[in-house]
């Protein structure tokens, strides 16, 4: 079956009554004050890089929850003529051997044992010195004046910060910057975050210089020695982003990319692999066949990340080309029993839970960018006097001696976040992400196949009920997926668990722009946060 175009439509397919957003400019993002921000850098003449770097900026204020200055960043952009990936996620402190960890069931997932070295801020200067057209400093003006002037706290991040009021009262400096009245802000409270305001005014000013090797760094790092953490400013200082290019798997005429590990992007490439061996090409979007050979393929995808995907500095024994070969993918799709769901395991391919936002200008220029401190508020450890949260990346490390993943020193865990980007045979198609831990992955999968084989515009592709993996033949569906769908896949032995589509990270949140044939961009933006799509 040939791939019906886009079509952007007028009727409501799925529950939300949003209409894709059209525009030769756009930025979409899951705050709409963050991606106001970009689009202020796109009407100062900026293009979509100085856009993106600008809304994920103002989303480590008003984002919280899922990101700050202390995250990770990875980036696909395409410059007009080719695509470009950044690999911005930071190391482990030169302290972890495995024997710092000896004891432990599983490597910890708050506190100070589970911070690595954060990378955004390096991200944010590649990029800009890179492909940047403003002034580093301007990136910065709009979310220092709502850290000093305080802004509005939308719903769905109030919701997520008040889930994190107990858990993290007793973190290291996480009471005095986020609960300013020993709560957690409600929606529509006035939230001041001036210290952040301060920390961000230096990494303008220094072109970031001071985050890894000045006052920051020292900041930060002090403040590790005094809770006996590893973290040094030789680890700070030691920091480099990746140029790192991209992968990728076709599927038709288009092409999906995404960042090497030691993302998981590379379970999305596999799973759309083993689908090119099925007949998923011949159903409905929402047939209920659909969904199981796209269960059973994420399945199989998925075992391999978790027993392979590493540092790519430490995956000796399977590489990404090994994983992505179509022989083995294609041996894997053999698998698939139409009829009834599997536990799989992981195969032998050499056997013989984040903010995410995208920008595109008049110009061309796309960018697809995810920045995140991987649980609510990362390892909930916050720098006094900074404003600076600190990631929990370190929780992605195994403690498996075999396992390429074990925790080590000045090396990148297992990472969750990855930015999508598809190409057509006449260029960029779309620049997209769903944040939300496991679920990235998954959900890069369903954008790919609703945009690209069912013609779905961008915001009813985002709008569709969403389902996700879990352990062994469970997977979590949307109560608002049809009955007749559940029961369909009932029948054929999937065990299913029904969550609302507000919960908390786990249908994620997608941000999609897709360029039109005639110029100019459609976009659609995720109602199971608070952003928007906005455009001129």
């Amino acid at each position: 079956m040939d791939h019906p175009p886009m079509e952007i439509r007028s009727t409501h397919h799925y529950p939300s009554r949003r209409s894709a957003v059209l525009a030769d400019n756009l930025v979409s993002a899951s705050q709409p004050l963050a991606a106001q921000a970009g689009l202020a850098m796109l009407a100062k003449g900026g293009n979509a890089v100085d856009a993106a770097i600008a809304t994920a900026i103002a989303l480590t204020l008003v984002e919280p929850t899922g990101n700050g200055v202390g995250s990770d960043t990875f980036a696909i952009v395409w410059d007009g003529s080719e695509l470009h990936g950044l690999n911005a996620s930071g190391r482990s402190p030169a302290g972890w051997t495995p024997e710092r960890f000896a004891g432990h069931d599983a490597m910890p997932f708050r506190g100070w044992e589970s911070v690595t070295v954060p990378g955004a801020v390096s991200a944010w200067v590649a990029l800009s010195k890179r492909f940047g057209k403003l002034p580093f400093a301007d990136l910065f003006k709009p979310t220092i004046d709502y850290a000093e002037n305080g802004f509005l706290v939308s719903p769905v991040i109030a919701a997520l910060w008040s889930r994190a009021e107990a858990q993290l009262a007793d973190h290291p400096g996480f009471t005095e910057a986020f609960l300013p009245k020993g709560r957690a802000p409600k929606a529509g409270e006035r939230f001041f975050n001036k210290p952040l305001a301060k920390t961000l005014q230096s990494i303008a000013e220094t072109d970031g210089a001071s985050f890894y090797e000045g006052a920051l760094a020292e900041q930060i790092c002090a403040f590790a020695k005094e809770h006996g953490a590893a973290l040094t400013t030789q680890d700070m200082k030691a920091h480099e982003a990746d140029w790192c290019g991209t992968i990728s798997k076709s599927f038709g005429q288009c092409t999906l990319h995404e960042i090497p590990p030691n993302g998981q992007g590379i379970a999305a490439l596999s799973a759309l692999g083993i689908l090119s061996h099925t007949g998923i090409r011949d159903l409905d979007a929402d047939d209920p066949q659909a969904f199981h050979l796209q269960i059973e393929a994420m399945k199989l995808a998925l075992r391999d990340a978790e027993a392979y995907v590493a540092d790519p500095g430490h995956m000796s024994a399977v590489s990404a080309d090994d994983l992505l070969d179509d022989t083995y993918l294609a041996s894997r799709a053999a698998l698939i029993d139409a009829t009834r769901a599997q536990d799989f395991g992981a195969g032998a391919p050499k056997n013989g839970g984040t903010v995410y936002l995208t920008a595109a200008d008049a110009s061309g220029m796309m960018v697809s960018f995810i920045q995140s401190n991987y649980a609510g508020f990362g390892s909930g450890v916050v720098v006094p006097g900074t404003g600076i949260s600190l990631q929990n990346r370190g929780a992605g490390f195994s403690l498996d001696p075999d396992s390429p993943n074990l925790v080590g020193p000045n090396k990148r865990p297992f990472h969750t976040i990855i930015p999508g980007f598809l190409m057509g045979p006449d260029g960029p198609l779309m620049s997209f992400g769903v944040m939300g831990g496991p679920m990235q992955a998954q959900g890069h999968l369903q954008m790919v196949l609703r945009t690209q084989i069912w013609g779905q515009d961008p915001q009813m592709a985002v709008d569709a009920p969403r389902w996700r993996v879990t352990e062994g033949l469970g997977i979590a569906c949307e109560d608002t997926m049809p009955r007749a769908t559940l029961d369909a896949l009932a029948g054929l032995g999937h065990q299913i668990s029904l969550e609302a589509p507000d919960n908390a990270f786990g249908f994620g949140g997608a941000q999609l722009i897709h360029r039109l044939p005639g110029g100019g961009y459609a976009a659609g933006s995720d109602p199971r946060k608070d952003g928007l799509a906005i455009g001129f």
